[in-house]
């Protein structure tokens, strides 16, 4: 049975082993979450400026045509 530093150790060099040849690609997902949301914010915020004053007036329109 190993003792509790040596494991350690083991671990440490395995994972310094992973980063070094660029087999660790767990945070490789995030990343390519994070681009997509970046993607369909930008997509939201030009949508949401070329119809904005469309989609306002509209609500306006109902808005006042409940208030009367």
């Amino acid at each position: 049975m190993q003792s509790p530093v040596i494991r350690c150790r083991e671990f440490a060099l395995t994972r310094l082993e992973e980063v070094l040849d660029g087999s660790d690609e767990r945070g490789q997902g995030m990343v390519e979450y994070a681009l997509i949301l970046v993607l369909i914010a930008i997509v939201v915020i030009v949508i949401l400026t070329t119809v904005g004053h469309q989609v306002n007036n509209v609500f306006s329109n109902i808005s006042h045509g409940l208030s009367s």
